[in-house]
């Protein structure tokens, strides 16, 4: 569950540039941070898109203590998450995380908690309520630094992200206050994948011998 949470964290900043964040510490516009991240959510937003995601989770000392990569399907706010054993279903309503080892699902509402880290949804509508965005430089191959705060306290205080000029987020540093920091590389990146409803919903179905847990 742990992996399962560090990965919808990952995914956060993806869905909320549908709110194209604007405001820099002090309240300002950051006009530069505007149209990076307006590139960014029209690049999401072309349709269907998949990408695999290599998380390195360092501790206080910067000494890696974990890895994990994941391959993601993701269409406007409808995604599936794969990573070991585990695969993780939203179709928007409900969620379904399949532990394929335990032979079991768990399913459960979408969370209407604003502070619920584990609600894409959620965190989509609230976002630019919830968090600052500053443009801090573009790098010598184009690739532009934005760094995001949380308005309310939270495990962590900055989350920086690079985007590439093609407007594909590369990489996702979070930066906690204990020290400890996690990595979220982005590789594979690929538009106008074709998809259907079926892609982000368990069926029960074709997995008969799996035992459901419903939470909803």
């Amino acid at each position: 569950m742990k992996k399962l949470f560090l990965i919808l964290v990952f995914l956060m900043p993806f869905m909320g540039l549908w709110a194209q964040i604007t405001h820099t510490s002090n309240g300002n516009v950051d006009a530069n941070a505007e149209k990076v991240l307006a590139k960014a959510s029209s690049k999401m937003n072309s349709g269907c898109v998949s990408f695999s995601v290599a998380m390195v989770s360092k501790d206080a000392n910067k000494k890696e203590s974990s890895k994990v990569t994941s391959q993601v399907l993701y269409n406007k706010g409808k995604y599936r998450v794969t990573f070991g054993d585990q695969v993780l279903y939203c179709n928007g309503q409900s969620v379904w995380n399949w532990n394929k080892k335990a032979k079991e699902v768990v399913v459960d509402k979408v969370s209407a908690s604003d502070d619920d880290l584990m609600n894409p949804a959620q965190l989509l509508s609230n976002y630019k309520k919830n968090y600052k965005a500053k443009f801090i430089r573009t790098e010598p191959d184009g690739t532009s630094v934005v760094d995001l705060t949380p308005k309310k306290s939270r495990s962590f205080y900055k989350v920086r992200l690079l985007i590439a000029s093609s407007g594909t987020i590369t990489s996702m540093l979070m930066h906690n206050y204990d020290g400890s920091s996690m990595e979220f590389a982005v590789s594979n990146f690929k538009t106008g994948v074709k998809y259907s409803d079926s892609d982000f919903t368990f069926s029960t179905t074709d997995h008969k011998e799996v035992e459901v847990i419903d939470m909803r």
